[in-house]
């Protein structure tokens, strides 16, 4: 009693510990949309904000809000597409990186942005203007080059794999016109029966083709015969006559044998 007490006991803190873990990461996924939200948010009013002081104050102010918004503006597309693009292409992860040292550069010269903006002093900002849009300019080409080639790598890997399955394709759709390659497919094809008066021709005939075929072997039976008792008749010309047999100077006569 006591075992299986202890045994529900160890099930209960077990599944009071999955709860637990599973709230706290609930709570978290939750906090985390809650700050890219507020994060979004703050973004697109700082960027509606600089989009109407560009429009309505002019000089230099307005000049830097222009700056402002086209750095925010080149640094976040640059940031959305390599990070897409990270997921199909691990090798985007060193141009994140060197993204993230620029970014750092990038912070660095939105906060002298936006302290110029507050800058009551005009001269200040007269004179420092030129050395900030130089910088700006030089953030915003970095962040676009990684950018565009990003872009033209994505693009690049599209259309090699269409160029892929497009070869594919064409071999898959010829295998299944496979009958189109075949020598001999527009030929008619020969029946095994044949027309009613070819029928006839050759039923017709045929007594006289069996007639001659029998004229024929029994002619050549014939000739086999002659040609045989000719040989029999013929003396054989393996053997030699010891009259015409010429003799050499070392051969002895023959002596004929004595009768008594």
């Amino acid at each position: 009693m006591e075992a299986a007490a202890a045994i529900f006991a160890v099930i209960f803190a077990i599944l009071v510990a999955f709860a637990v873990i599973a709230a706290v990461k609930a709570v978290r996924a939750v906090k985390r949309g809650v700050d890219r939200t507020v994060t979004q948010a703050r973004r697109t009013v700082e960027d509606t904000r600089l989009k109407a002081r560009q429009y309505v104050q002019p000089g230099a102010a307005g000049e830097v809000a222009q700056l402002r918004l086209s750095l925010r503006t080149s640094m976040r597309a640059t940031q959305d597409v390599l990070q897409a693009g990270l997921a199909d292409d691990p090798s985007l992860s060193e141009s994140l990186a060197l993204f993230e040292r620029l970014s750092a550069h990038g912070h660095e010269l939105d906060d002298d942005l936006r302290k110029l903006e507050t800058e009551p002093d005009k001269g200040r900002v007269a004179a420092r203007l030129p050395e900030l849009r130089e910088r700006v300019e030089r953030v915003t080409h970095s962040a676009d080059s990684l950018r565009w080639a990003a872009q033209d790598r994505a693009r690049q890997f599209a259309d090699d794999d269409l160029t892929v399955l497009s070869e594919q394709i064409r071999m898959e759709s010829g295998a299944l016109r496979h009958w189109e390659d075949e020598p001999g497919t527009t030929s008619e094809p020969a029946g095994p029966a044949a027309t009613p008066s070819a029928a006839a021709a050759s039923t017709a005939s045929s007594p006289a083709a069996s007639s001659a075929g029998a004229a024929t072997a029994g002619a050549a039976t014939a000739g086999a015969g002659a040609a045989a008792a000719g040989e029999r008749e013929r003396p054989a010309l393996s053997g030699r006559d010891k009259r015409w047999q010429a003799g050499y100077s070392w051969q002895k006569a023959e002596r004929p044998e004595s009768t008594a």
